[in-house]
């Protein structure tokens, strides 16, 4: 079932517990009769950039590296440290963390007198002292933010929503609040956690030191476009031993980046020349992957740059006290994902508002395809294939005809269930009752299993669904619900024109899907069945 947001958002508005109690009308609690799985149980698909964090983890683990965490927060000094003249140019594209300021709220007989008005009574010389005690060490941090309201609420006896507006209204110093900025920055460099985890690791850990991390790293970009975004991942590694050369970073390339496929590798010198690298130390890795040979991607040569890699400056150590050479190598996880993918944009690879166009398989199709309603117990289960047997045994009987299908309790009362047809001349079912649904070729088709469909049957997917089957789902229960009012219920279908004519339903995401890619929904045919049920004694 959808939900209503507009409903949902109005409700929310006038009383929070009234929105919530929504949730009952749209949630199955609990739906225990269920015939199909639903898509939630089926096996998921990966994130592309988390399956390729997932695999780079596993390769760094295979060639002998353990994991490490570097710090995410890292303070503007340490950059300074780190990068030396160049420090100003990094920090220009660092996050600079800020928080609010808690201020100094006084509490006057004037705010006294307003808070007895939104009260609706008297406040005592304690309540009000309780309440500036609160504030008080909101101010001195010995209250959190979160608890603020919570905390004056339980004090004066008032409920959260009045005690929030009570703030807004009388306490204006909490709207006025604007951030300030701190010396911590968000790191846009996994080497600024490096510097600081070696450094306290240099005089501890046995040699050598090989760690890796995934992780997160952020950089201030003037805007986000198909080929950067202000958040991205790094996955890093360093060696950290008594001797270190440039042929240490050309091994852990190669067996690192042979892992994902590539086979051949050039290294050429970087021309950024990073001042916390040794001169002429900063490599640039190009990889060659004999799957992007010939692809519609900017790299059809099959060659691709997806790493850099040098020694760290003995200067830049020398600040966190380490006297060991360092090789660090890096690769964007997000770029390499991309490689693998075949994605030209990395925002549609990342975020699924960029998404504009998914394809979907025929598997997925046919999943998105549901009864739109079913009986809801056991009993009407049966009688939906009892209904469904009948017409499977007597579909080409000569009418007038009738035929009982089932016969039981039913929402309590005794119950039978009859398939007829009274017009003469035609049979208990048409001709289409036995098509079945499938996606074939990306459209939706309701066919008989004739030798005419039997290239779209051996090639399609189908649903498992033919028009008497869904129709037999509501019959049962439109039946059971008749029963429950302790009435007999027909339910009829005649030409099926659409999916909602044999009772099935098209997820939004399938007509949209279907409707762009101008394929079609042929579910049509004559079915000409009739269905009635009777509360006998």
């Amino acid at each position: 079932m959808r939900f209503d947001p507009a409903r949902i958002r109005e409700a929310a508005g006038e009383d929070f517990n009234a929105a919530w109690q929504l949730g009952r009308e749209y949630i199955d609690v609990p739906s225990l009769n269920r015939r199909y799985p639903r898509r939630i149980c089926s096996y998921g698909t990966p994130h592309p950039i988390f399956d390729v964090i997932e695999r780079l983890r596993e390769a760094y683990l295979r060639l002998g590296f353990d994991e490490a965490m570097n710090p995410l927060i890292v303070e503007d000094q340490e950059v300074k440290k780190q990068f030396g003249s160049e420090a100003l140019a990094v920090l220009d594209r660092c996050f600079y963390l800020a928080g609010l300021p808690r201020p100094d709220v006084g509490i006057s007989d004037e705010r006294v007198g307003e808070m007895k008005a939104l009260l609706g009574r008297n406040l005592t010389a304690e309540d009000v002292d309780s309440v500036r005690k609160i504030l008080h060490g909101y101010k001195k941090g010995t209250v959190e933010g979160d608890d603020l309201v919570h905390e004056i609420s339980a004090a004066l006896g008032a409920s959260d929503a009045l005690v929030s507006t009570l703030i807004e209204e009388v306490f204006p110093e909490f709207e006025a609040l604007m951030p300030v900025a701190t010396t911590k920055t968000l790191r846009s460099h996994m080497t600024s956690g490096w510097f600081i985890s070696l450094g306290s690791l240099a005089e501890r850990a046995s040699l050598p030191v090989k760690l890796f991390s995934v992780d997160r790293c952020f950089r201030r970009e003037q805007s986000e476009d198909a080929a950067r975004l202000m958040t991205y991942h790094s996955a890093s590694c360093v060696i950290m031993d008594e001797e270190l050369s440039v042929e240490d970073g050309k091994m852990v390339a190669d067996g690192l980046l042979s892992q994902f496929g590539f086979e051949k590798f050039r290294f050429l010198p970087d021309d950024k020349r990073s001042k916390y690298y040794v001169p002429d130390t900063q490599i640039e890795v190009y990889a060659y992957h004999p799957g992007l040979v010939g692809s519609s991607t900017k790299y059809s040569t099959g060659w691709v740059e997806v790493a850099t890699f040098g020694i760290y400056s003995p200067t830049a150590l020398s600040m966190y006290d380490v006297s060991y050479p360092v090789m660090n190598l890096g690769l964007g996880v997000e770029r390499l994902a991309m490689i693998l993918y075949g994605a030209a944009d990395l925002r549609a690879l990342a975020y699924p508002q960029f998404v504009q166009d998914p394809d979907l398989s025929a598997r997925d199709m046919a999943m998105m395809i549901k009864v739109e309603r079913e009986p809801e117990t056991q009993a009407g289960i049966e009688v939906a294939r009892a209904i469904v047997k009948t017409c499977e045994e007597h579909g080409d009987a000569p009418s007038p005809c009738e035929f009982e299908a089932w016969r039981g309790e039913l929402s309590g009362r005794k119950v039978v269930v009859r398939v007829v047809e009274p017009e003469e001349n035609t049979k208990l079912c048409g001709p289409a009752a036995m098509n079945e649904v499938i996606v074939y070729k990306e459209n939706i088709l309701g066919i008989p299993k004739t030798s005419k469909w039997e290239e779209a049957f051996e090639n399609g997917v189908t649903t498992g669904m033919r028009f008497i089957d869904s129709f037999a789902e509501l019959a049962a229960r439109e039946a059971e619900d008749a029963a429950l009012r302790g009435e007999g219920s027909e339910t009829r279908v005649r030409i099926v024109r659409s999916p909602g004519d044999v009772n099935l339903e098209l997820e939004p995401a399938l007509e949209r899907y279907i409707t762009g890619r101008k394929r079609k929904i042929d579910v049509r045919g004559p079915v000409f069945t009739t269905v009635r049920s009777e509360v006998i004694d």
